[in-house]
């Protein structure tokens, strides 16, 4: 029943701020409520601070004892919706798939799949020494194993 009832709040609380989404949410058998969200522009604490007052505030702890975390997803954190690829479109991220792992910038996302593109070195087709050439990728979702953003320093 608390689930239900956080998650209706959860939902409410997502419907004021269209431009934040779910990424996970969970009830622990000790009522620990585990909430992580993402945005479109990110998400920020007073973002953070929202959902989990809009959440806390209207359940009742006379009720039931719980605890509550509403956190962002890390910037290391796996993208696992194709809204979080269309929002990073134009940063370098790598991917992993089933027998390969390849690094490029995310060009495209659609509702099934991703573009990279990046730049190898290869054979020249004739002599000798190696060539920079443009490569291109398209990537469906269901062959994704992983995929991070690569941060910059």
């Amino acid at each position: 029943m608390l689930k239900e009832k956080v998650e209706s709040l959860l939902n409410k609380a997502l419907e004021e701020n269209p431009s934040l989404f779910l990424i996970d949410f969970t009830v622990g058998g000790d009522n620990t409520i585990r909430v992580v969200l993402d945005g479109d522009q990110g998400v920020d604490l007073q973002d953070c601070m929202n959902v989990s007052r809009a959440i806390e505030h209207n359940l009742d702890r006379e009720e039931e004892d719980f605890s509550l975390e509403v956190t962002s997803a890390g910037a290391t954190s796996p993208l696992q919706l194709p809204r979080q690829y269309t929002k990073n479109i134009g940063r370098k991220i790598k991917v992993r798939t089933g027998g390969e792992e390849l690094e490029g910038t995310l060009v495209q996302a659609s509702e099934n799949s991703i573009t990279l593109e990046w730049k190898a070195r290869e054979p020249k087709p004739v002599g000798k020494g190696k060539v920079t050439v443009q490569k291109k990728q398209e990537i469906a979702f269901s062959d994704i194993q992983e995929a991070k953003v690569i941060l910059k320093f």
